[in-house]
C-alpha cells in the first residue's frame, strides 16, 4: 500500500504515516490483526461510504470525506463491533482513538494528501483529490 500525508488547506499535517487503502482486498482487510494505531498513523479507505469494526481489537476515530477532501462527519472512539457511514462520504480515514481531537479534525475542514516525500500537496500541487 502507499503512504500519503494527509493536510488541512492550511497546511497542517493531520496524519504523517497514512497507509491508503484502494483496492478490495486492502479496503476488506483495513486493520484487521492490528492491535492499535501510533499517533500519525492512519488508514485511508477509498472508496468507502461506510466502516466497521468488526473483529477490531480497539476503538478508532472514524472521519468520512466528501469527494474534495471535505470532512462530512467524525465518529469518535468507535468501538469493536460496531459501524458508521455518512450520506455523500466518499473515502474514510481511521485514526487511533481521540486522534481526531488532538489534531483538531472536525466537520467542515479540507483535507488534502500528498504522496510521501513531496514537499506541497493538495490540488494546486497536482495532487489527487481524496477520491481519486
Amino acid at each position: 500500500m502507499k503512504t500519503v500525508v494527509l493536510r488541512t488547506a492550511d497546511d497542517r499535517v493531520v496524519c504523517e504515516r497514512c497507509l491508503l487503502a484502494e483496492t478490495p482486498l486492502a479496503r476488506m482487510r483495513g486493520l484487521l490483526g492490528r492491535r492499535g494505531l501510533e499517533t500519525g498513523e492512519g488508514l485511508l479507505l477509498r472508496p468507502a461510504p461506510s466502516i466497521h469494526t468488526l473483529f477490531m481489537r480497539f476503538p478508532i476515530d472514524a472521519v468520512f470525506l466528501g469527494r474534495e477532501g471535505d470532512v462530512l462527519k467524525v465518529v469518535q472512539s468507535l468501538k469493536p463491533w460496531r459501524s458508521a457511514a455518512a450520506r455523500g462520504a466518499r473515502a474514510v480515514l481511521e485514526l487511533a482513538a481521540g486522534e481526531a481531537d488532538r489534531r483538531g479534525i472536525h466537520a467542515g475542514i479540507r483535507l488534502d494528501l500528498s504522496f510521501s516525500g513531496g514537499p506541497s500537496s493538495g490540488p494546486a500541487a497536482g495532487h489527487p483529490p481524496i477520491s481519486a
